[in-house]
């Protein structure tokens, strides 16, 4: 007969081990950097491609010549891994109420850093869209994402990224659409030169929301869903 005192050994034996598996099981968890975006209609999506073109002849390929889809950022930050169905249901839901909405795509920025982007002109309609996709999920968002070391310049955007897991919201929001990254090309100067002359520009339309997995540049690797606005 086992004695009273070694069953309370073992069940608190147990007990421990449990905890440590849960603990090793909570440490090594993975996080995905995940991207709620904007979908552009087809007059944007073809200036973006007339751009990257004309990129092309300087010998610079952007994200869109390297198949990356179009869009515009409107909460991306990292989620634990497991996350993506109630995502989904929460994108997908603000999306149903929303029709499509018109955007004006006009000029380039170019940033210290050598990011270049076509730059998307301010509206309610987008500014509340992009409201709504960080209030909805941000509750899901893994809150021990890294900050980015840039961002400890803008007391702003730190604040931003403390309370919402991302530096780049409600009045941080500046909508564009990203052409490239840290580009080392020194011919990419000169055009911006030229572009100030003649700035890209088309009128256009918001027609739905998107869900990707991001890479370090927050480019979609992934698409996992698409939804078109009514």
């Amino acid at each position: 007969m086992i004695k009273t005192s070694n069953i309370t050994r073992l069940k608190y034996t147990c007990i421990f081990l449990m905890s440590l598996i849960g603990f090793s099981t909570g440490a090594s968890a993975k996080s995905l950097s995940m991207d709620v975006f904007a979908i552009p209609s087809q007059p944007i999506s073809d200036l973006v491609k007339h751009t990257s073109d004309s990129l092309k002849k300087e010998g610079i390929n952007t994200f869109y010549e390297k198949g990356f889809p179009v869009h515009a950022t409107l909460y991306l930050t990292d989620f634990p891994e497991g996350s993506e169905a109630a995502i989904k249901q929460a994108v997908e839901k603000i999306a149903q109420n929303f029709k499509a909405f018109p955007i004006d795509a006009k000029g380039l920025t170019v940033t210290q850093s050598n990011w270049a982007f076509i730059n998307l002109e301010p509206s309610n309609s987008l500014q509340r869209l992009a409201d709504e996709v960080t209030l909805a999920i941000e509750p899901l968002r893994d809150r021990n994402a890294v900050l980015p070391g840039w961002v400890k310049s803008y007391p702003n955007k730190l604040a931003a990224f403390q309370r919402y897991g991302s530096p780049n919201v409600f009045q941080n929001f500046q909508p564009h659409l990203t052409l490239l990254a840290n580009e080392k090309s020194s011919k990419l100067a000169s055009f911006n030169v030229k572009m100030k002359a003649n700035p890209p520009q088309a009128k256009g339309k918001i027609i739905g929301i998107g869900i990707g997995i991001a890479d370090e540049w927050g480019q979609q690797k992934e698409v996992i869903a698409r939804y078109l606005f009514k």
